[in-house]
């Protein structure tokens, strides 16, 4: 091999190692992780905390808060409540799109019940909206955009309750009416 091809070959040695090096990241990023957990007991509308003390908001949705004088928020405390009850078996799935943790360092997930995906379920009852923080659309992003309309057209849950401030990038605000 001549001494000027030698540069070359080891130029195209290297592009190729960081294209596989890329591909094998872009695979991780899109692999789902998905751990067994148990209720302990539920913290509000959106959020639970695990046996052992691990807490978890539920992945791109908002419910109302509980204080403050939100309308539906402990109503949403209820849904959820009759759908999660301590002691209960879930999967949590991360998203790999989303963050994994929030500010709080809380888990970040959706949660799996049986075959019910908690997160849109509470949507489509109305006790919750889709939120899709700075914009950010996650695997069940339409799912959960389908789950709203149902509700919003029935006037389900908070829909028919409260007045409703709602944009899918933001956090919901309620009032009562």
């Amino acid at each position: 091999m001549s001494p000027m091809a030698r540069p070359l070959v080891t130029l195209v040695a290297a592009v190729v190692s960081a294209m596989a090096f890329l591909a094998a990241c872009a695979e991780t990023e899109t692999v789902v992780s998905e751990d067994e957990a148990t209720v302990q007991r539920v913290a509000d509308g959106d959020s639970i905390v695990l046996r052992g003390g691990d807490r978890v908001r539920l992945l791109q949705i908002d419910a109302p808060e509980l204080g403050g004088g939100e309308c539906y928020g402990r109503d949403a405390l209820r849904e959820l409540e009759r759908m999660l009850r301590p002691g209960d078996a879930i999967v949590l799935e991360s998203d790999p799109r989303l963050d994994r943790f929030d500010r709080y360092r809380r888990l970040l997930r959706y949660v799996r019940s049986a075959a019910t995906n908690v997160n849109v379920e509470l949507v489509r009852r109305g006790a919750a909206t889709p939120y899709f923080r700075r914009g950010k659309r996650g695997r069940h992003a339409d799912t959960l955009l389908d789950a709203v309309d149902d509700a919003r057209g029935e006037r389900r849950g908070l829909w028919g309750a409260c007045h409703v401030s709602w944009d899918p990038n933001k956090q919901v605000e309620t009032r009562r009416r």
